[in-house]
């Protein structure tokens, strides 16, 4: 049992050195993203000067080039070496962090967050893919452990993000940018260390295994009768029923980030001293959790099981949040805490089933540009998902959350039964045509 901890399953991750490389360069970029997240709102406010209405429009407009980096990323990688465009990638945030440094003027402010969120969600995506190709079978172990390190990153780069904001000075804030922007060096460097993952997206499945066959079982070609021409993923209705289903499943990001603190402070008698332990909960539990959670909905078939639990989880969230209203300080501090274990858990289920049904979804030989298309869930969630709290369900109340939370149970259950045909169709001995739901 101890050598399948994290620990050991970090020293010998599945896809051997190169993995183990990538994973190292995947901490060192989340810890000086969680330097930039926790400080980049307050050096917009004070350092550049801007009001709330123009810091809202310059990251909406950063969301919105998050979404067109995933699809981009993904039709590269069909054509070019994934280790050329991640470190790309890295360098071109490396060039936009030093621009922060010297630009004060709003139009070129907006550019540069732009091309910065724009490469993120690019390299997220290359990374998604560089762990498919590598990992094999294996991905969602990889998967978990990629999240682990992720999250702990951010956590120690939120701490020392706070040493800066303590000082508060201009010179620590841009202290803070330069040290994010050491973080993209280090890790084009670890990832020039690695070699360029065979294939195009390819992963090898042990013959006559259902779920090997739904994640894609050939490694050298298109199997007999497959069209030579890799299909596009725009064309694929079912797969693209998959992304459009997914961007609810994505909401857990939203309740926990924006949802949970704001109903704290608006609608409940909870002391606000609680906000920040629900993003240390959040990034304990997922540490501590998901490996078991990932060895558990493993494969294909894991995954939608994952699914369906994800409905279920959110559906409880939401209950806990809208009873949190009823009582005095202690009963909406105990329910408004046991709503934040509850989404983690939730964000444990979709992580697991998000991505590997992204990749068993998707036709082996244009895996690259369907991994692109399908990470733009999580870019559009995160742009809509806001509005649509603070809008619409806040705005409700409690009766609010309620519908919400059946409303994602129900969407819930409707991804997993077309996942499922879709698996059934993609393993079935006959050739069906990629768009079949």
């Amino acid at each position: 049992m101890r050598g399948n901890g994290l620990l050991a399953q970090l020293r010998r991750p599945p896809g051997g050195r190169d993995a183990r490389i990538m994973l190292l360069a995947e901490g060192v970029d989340r810890t000086g993203t969680g330097v930039w997240a926790a400080a980049s709102v307050l050096y917009f406010t004070y350092v550049c000067g801007m009001d709330a209405g123009r810091l809202g429009l310059l990251l909406g407009v950063g969301a919105v080039a998050g979404i067109a980096g995933s699809p981009l990323a993904g039709r590269a990688a069909e054509r070019l070496p994934v280790r050329g465009l991640l470190i790309g990638c890295h360098l071109l945030r490396l060039g936009t962090m030093g621009l922060l440094l010297v630009v004060d003027h709003y139009a070129a402010l907006l550019v540069v967050v732009a091309l910065t969120c724009l490469a993120e969600r690019g390299a997220k995506t290359l990374e998604m893919l560089f762990a498919t190709r590598v990992a094999g079978e294996r991905r969602s172990t990889y998967q978990a452990l990629f999240r682990s390190v992720a999250n702990a990153g951010y956590a120690v780069g939120a701490g020392i993000a706070a040493i800066g904001l303590a000082v508060g000075t201009t010179t620590a804030y841009r202290a803070l940018i330069v040290a994010n922007a050491l973080s993209y060096v280090l890790a084009a460097a670890m990832i020039w260390r690695t070699e360029e993952p065979g294939g195009r997206g390819l992963v090898t499945a042990a013959a006559g295994s259902v779920d090997g066959a739904a994640a894609g079982s050939t490694a050298g070609g298109p199997s007999a009768g497959e069209p030579s021409a890799a299909p596009s993923p725009w064309r694929d209705r079912g797969y693209l029923l998959f992304v459009l289903l997914d961007l609810p499943m994505c909401l857990d990001d939203t309740i926990l980030n924006v949802g949970l603190p704001l109903w704290l402070i608006h609608h409940t008698d909870a002391p606000h001293a609680v906000v920040p332990v629900f993003l240390t909960l959040n990034t304990v539990l997922v540490v501590l959790l998901q490996m078991r959670v990932s060895a558990w909905a493993e494969r294909p078939r894991g995954a939608t099981t994952a699914v369906g639990w994800y409905g279920v989880l959110l559906l409880a969230t939401c209950v806990l949040i809208a009873l949190s209203t009823g009582g005095g300080p202690w009963t909406a501090t105990i329910a408004l805490l046991a709503a934040a274990a509850l989404v983690t858990l939730a964000e444990l289920m979709r992580s697991v089933s998000s991505w590997e049904l992204a990749v068993s979804l998707a036709p082996p030989r244009a895996r690259a540009s369907y991994l692109g298309v399908a990470g733009m869930s999580q870019s559009v969630q995160r742009s809509v998902g806001p509005m649509l709290l603070t809008g619409a369900v806040m705005v409700a109340g409690p009766i609010g959350w309620l519908a919400l939370g059946v409303a994602s149970t129900g969407l819930s259950v409707v991804q997993r039964r077309a996942s499922l045909r879709r698996l059934a169709a993609v393993a079935a001995p006959e050739r069906v045509p990629v768009g079949v739901g």
